[in-house]
């Protein structure tokens, strides 16, 4: 039909895998349409194939080996038989993508505002000032303060929100009449979240702008489409208005979805008593109620980082202090640049403070002290694209000195395992492997050495919910048996109320509040922490209007 802006019809893609001929099916058979200025999320698992139909929409799949069936219209392009200069027209400016992963979406070497203005000069064909003008203007409306600064700032240079704030500014550049946001909000803390989400209902209701949210994280689809379609294994199972999918799912796989969202308005359920870890003489060192009550496992005292010299000195974290016990978790929630992932670096030892200590069992740390791993923020830029991931989890093992290679294979298939994956996995590697799945091969590394405190950097901002759930149950399993200490940062506030014993709010590089988990959520004192929560999505596709309406005011 000519007044749709998305026509799919029997979308196939196959995928070359290895072997002569041999292709793995990653979507079957999915349809829908989309007309101007509409919403239509596409959520699932990671691994559904929800990727792989937005990179179609683009002709992406072209000159890669992968097999495609079905029709594809997009702006009354037909996306299989467009010519390369059709496709380029088609990206840009009637259609534009904004990307999962921002480091390797953004080049590390030109700055922010100059990778925007070369995209919009590709296709508005104007000035270089006017360019450097509209880069400007986009990234002071996808919120990145003092644009005109960090315009001329190198992606190393903007934290991972900033970063994905930075993707959508170069999406929005030229103004296109289709959105495609895959996974768009994933690096946001709920603030910044709110601030795009807001944006693009914005935009949809002022220019018509057509939006296909691909998300896993379904709270985020109910405040921003009018329909969803649910994949699991490269098919639709449903699809319909997104109230009614919310509200009375009629596929168990479905029903399953929304059963494993983690609800900000529900207590942590009750644990079990963790295992204390061995001391020196092999005695357990007394567990209580989930916490070791001796020393504690690590401790920050006054802990201070400033970045640059001069005039350009910025304090990433200001003189926190804070302690985790054997068996605790504490959960660590704020804005992106607020200093999380600054104080996380600092307790395991990458990066030195400027002032003040870190402990570890009593002792002042130096270094990287034995028994500390980390799970890191970006599974892409902390695995080694060269080596297979079961290599890369073993290397813990062979460093802290085990030499039997099927002791290790077998270690490595059973981390395997305990993360959703499979032992058969051993030998891929990481471009072989979705955004979450590769979040999950991250976590499986830090388990090998057995380790007695893990911090993790945002260890599930990438995963779906039912994956969410396995590797947040896994952890609480690993306190039980082993009373290991989790430092977790995260700004997905209700994650952080399942699995936190404890929760330490930071705001531009200070704890402003600090309090067992259910304390604070319920009773938070400080006005921060009250804005934090009224920003986290709701499942209430009408209340998240009404939300929306309240802070924007109606339309």
């Amino acid at each position: 039909m000519s007044d749709l802006l998305v026509d799919v019809r029997d979308l196939v893609v196959d995928f070359p895998v290895a072997g002569p001929g041999a292709y793995v099916r990653a979507v079957d058979g999915v349809s829908f349409t989309m007309r101007p200025g509409h919403a239509l999320g596409i959520v699932g698992e990671s691994g559904s194939g929800k990727s792989t139909v937005a990179a179609a929409l683009l002709g992406l799949h072209r000159g890669t080996g992968t097999r495609l069936g079905g029709t594809v219209r997009v702006g009354g392009t037909d996306v299989g038989g467009a010519s390369a200069a059709e496709l380029r027209r088609l990206r840009g400016a009637a259609a534009a993508m904004v990307f999962q992963d921002p480091l390797s979406s953004l080049d590390p070497y030109y700055a922010v505002g100059d990778q925007i203005a070369e995209v919009y000069r590709v296709h508005a064909a104007v000035s270089r000032r006017a360019a450097r003008a509209r880069a400007v203007t986009v990234l002071d409306r996808v919120g990145i303060p003092d644009a005109v600064r960090r315009s001329r700032a190198r992606p190393h240079e903007f934290s991972g929100g900033m970063r994905q704030r930075a993707l959508i500014a170069m999406a929005l550049a030229c103004e296109p009449r289709l959105l495609i946001a895959d996974e768009p909000t994933t690096a946001l803390d709920v603030t910044v979240q709110a601030q795009i989400l807001d944006l693009l209902h914005g935009l949809r209701r002022e220019e018509g702008l057509g939006l296909l949210l691909v998300t896993h994280d379904v709270g985020v689809a109910a405040e921003s489409v009018d329909e969803v379609l649910v994949m699991r294994d490269g098919r639709a199972v449903e699809r319909g208005p997104v109230a009614r999918v919310l509200a009375g799912p009629a596929d168990p796989y479905t029903r399953a979805l929304l059963a494993a969202v983690p609800r900000l308005d529900t207590p942590r359920p009750p644990r079990g008593q963790a295992a204390a870890p061995a001391g020196p003489s092999g005695a357990a060192s007394g567990a209580a109620g989930g916490a070791g009550e001796g020393v504690p496992v690590v401790e920050a005292l006054a802990l201070r980082r400033e970045f640059g010299r001069g005039r350009r000195r910025v304090t990433a974290v200001g003189g926190v202090s804070l302690a985790v016990r054997a068996g605790e978790t504490l959960g660590v929630v704020g804005e992106s640049g607020s200093g999380k992932s600054t104080l996380g670096r600092m307790l395991v030892g990458l990066l030195e403070p400027s002032s003040g200590q870190v402990r570890h069992a009593g002792a002042a740390a130096r270094g990287i002290p034995d028994g500390v791993q980390m799970v890191f923020q970006d599974p892409v830029s902390s695995l080694n694209p060269r080596r297979s991931v079961g290599e890369s989890i073993a290397d813990p093992l062979r460093a802290a000195g085990e030499r039997d290679e099927a002791a290790i294979r077998a270690r490595v298939g059973a981390l395997l395992e305990r993360v959703g994956l499979e032992p058969g996995h051993y030998d891929r590697y990481p471009h072989e492997f979705s955004g979450g799945q590769r979040q999950r091969v991250g976590i499986a590394r830090a388990l090998a050495p057995r380790p007695r405190l893990i911090v993790c950097d945002e260890p599930v901002s990438a995963l779906d919910v039912t994956t969410q759930a396995q590797v947040t149950a896994l952890l609480a399993e690993l306190q039980r048996e082993l009373g290991i200490a989790l430092v977790f940062i995260a700004h997905d506030l209700a994650v952080v109320r399942q699995v936190s014993d404890r929760v330490a709010v930071m705001r531009h590089g200070e704890i402003v509040e600090e309090g067992p988990v259910d304390e604070v959520y319920d009773r938070p004192a400080h006005p921060y922490t009250r804005q934090l929560l009224d920003a986290v999505p709701v499942l209430d596709p009408e209340l998240a209007a009404a939300r929306r309406d309240r802070a924007v005011g109606p339309s």
